[in-house]
């Protein structure tokens, strides 16, 4: 444990509870081992319950995983890929690509049985500074520019029906989505139940909107509308250098599979839900991404498809007239469970790091009666506002686009490097060898490919992830920090731990 995290538990813990001893209502008083202590006497433990079932397992990583993106524009894949029949072929082979690494995961999160995802993953396996690393660039950059542009997509869709046919204020669009960011942390902050229920809502909001799509688009399909799929692998159109970029634009669409790992310590029965909910998640969200496309394909040409530039709106107004006004608001309701999804998984990897010692101790902390990892939870607020209204968003994620695969390919390398260096630990699922290995070539195939076809975002993208290495010696391993500095920090610690009432987990 480093001095800050040290520090922290000495001062924070001690003065925290004594005030959050006076604040508390209702007759409870947190003790110093992390429990409540009820005046009649039974106590209550304060941590993180294992509240995520199979079904809350399966709506986290499949309203993850289908935001936006299969509503509005699917059409990067058939641009890159050349063809009809070679578009659905590279849906359905990344699908089996993500499923790969999917399995890895499920293994990963079966063997070490914490919570935190790539983060945990790559500290058990190439140590602290590597971990660092992956947290560092997700802090300052990734997260929160992810989290603004998902959040910017609900903003722009919710509102979409009440501006038609005008442009929506750009001002508008900013401030709904404010709106939304805040009605999620708020959630979060709130209740583990309910942000687990609302997300089950969402999935099946979101199923559903895609069944609306599916069923009329099979329907076509029976009646005979199969011009467009005639001549459907035409190799004319096909470039060898287009289908990587194809392949690219795939794995971007199924990215989400990893999230239930953030969580593994709230899975009720891991080793048998992690794995299921897994399988069950990526067989649905394929079925679902080849069958729409199946379905746009039979009311629009190629031609249509890519001048389109909201694929799902267009089908819908050549097949169901005044409904697609209802399109955007499944699309933001798609938006928001997306938004939902990944926040509460990413807490999580910030609640495991300052258990670690790699960030403040005051998020690793529990609220006294709801049971949140609040802190965790808001720690991300500040910077995804702060990018929303003042920051370059899109080209930030350019910049950290590639730093995902290569993160999660060194997660999977690191499931190979534990059958080796540690056989003895348990592994309840176990995926043959060549799983990891074909999807961690995957992995770094596509940072090669991000590094050929765009160096320059990359390296910036590169040299910022770089900064974590001066980042980790200055915060962790150097520990001769002056007096007063120290001091101002445990201060602040201590005032954020009073203000939003929350105490050290009992282990």
């Amino acid at each position: 444990m480093t001095r800050s995290a040290s520090t922290l538990g000495d001062g924070v813990a001690a003065n925290g509870q004594k005030a959050l001893s006076q604040k508390s209502q209702n007759g409870t008083q947190p003790e110093p081992n992390g429990k409540l202590q009820d005046a009649d006497g039974p106590t209550e433990k304060v941590e993180l319950r294992k509240k995520v079932t199979l079904l809350r397992g399966i709506s986290i990583i499949i309203g993850t995983i289908i935001g936006a993106g299969i509503f509005i524009s699917p059409k990067g894949i058939l641009k890159n890929s050349g063809s009809v029949g070679m578009s659905l072929v590279v849906w359905i082979a990344c699908g089996v690509l993500s499923l790969f690494g999917a399995l890895s995961y499920a293994e990963l999160g079966t063997c070490i049985k914490k919570s935190g995802g790539h983060y945990t993953y790559i500290l058990e396996a190439f140590g602290p500074q590597m971990a660092f690393i992956r947290l560092w660039a997700d802090l300052i950059a990734i997260r929160p520019a992810g989290m603004a542009v998902i959040s910017l997509a609900f903003g722009q869709y919710i509102l979409e029906p009440l501006f038609m046919p005008c442009g929506i204020p750009p001002i508008a669009v900013k401030l709904a989505t404010g709106v939304g960011i805040t009605s999620i942390m708020y959630l979060n902050s709130m209740s583990v139940t309910w942000s687990a229920r609302i997300q089950i809502f969402l999935t099946f909001s979101k199923l559903l909107a895609i069944a609306t799509i599916i069923v009329p688009g099979m329907y076509q399909l029976f009646k005979g509308e199969t011009k467009n799929f005639e001549n459907a692998f035409d190799m004319s159109n096909i470039q060898l250098s287009g289908l990587p970029l194809a392949f690219y634009s795939g794995m971007y669409a199924y990215a989400g599979w990893f999230y239930l790992n953030f969580l593994t310590e709230e899975v009720h029965n891991p080793e048998r839900t992690v794995p299921l909910a897994i399988c069950i998640s990526m067989a649905i969200v394929t079925i679902c991404y080849v069958l729409s496309n199946v379905a746009y394909y039979t009311v629009m040409s190629a031609e249509e498809l890519l001048a389109s530039e909201a694929v799902a709106v267009t089908f819908a107004e050549k097949l169901m007239g005044k409904f697609s006004m209802a399109v955007p608001v499944f699309v933001a309701l798609s938006c928001y469970g997306s938004m939902n999804g990944c926040l509460f998984a990413i807490s999580r990897m910030f609640y495991v790091a300052s258990r670690e010692g790699h960030l403040p101790e005051v998020l690793s902390m529990i609220h006294v009666r709801r049971h949140t990892p609040q802190a965790a939870v808001l720690v991300l607020y500040p910077m995804t506002m702060l990018q929303l209204f003042v920051g370059d968003i899109y080209s930030l994620l350019n910049f950290m686009s590639f730093l995902r695969w290569l993160f999660i390919g060194v997660a999977v390398l690191g499931l190979m490097y534990l059958r080796y260096t540690r056989p003895e630990l348990p592994r309840p699922f176990k995926v043959p060898l060549i799983i990891p290995a074909v999807f961690c070539l995957t992995c770094f195939f596509m940072v090669f490919l991000s590094l050929y076809s765009d160096p320059v975002n990359t390296g910036i993208g590169f040299a910022i992830s770089l900064t974590g290495i001066p980042a980790y010696y200055l915060f962790i391993v150097f520990d001769r920090r002056p007096k007063w500095l120290q001091k101002g920090l445990d201060s602040f610690n201590r005032c954020l731990q009073i203000l939003l009432e929350v105490i050290p987990a009992e282990h």
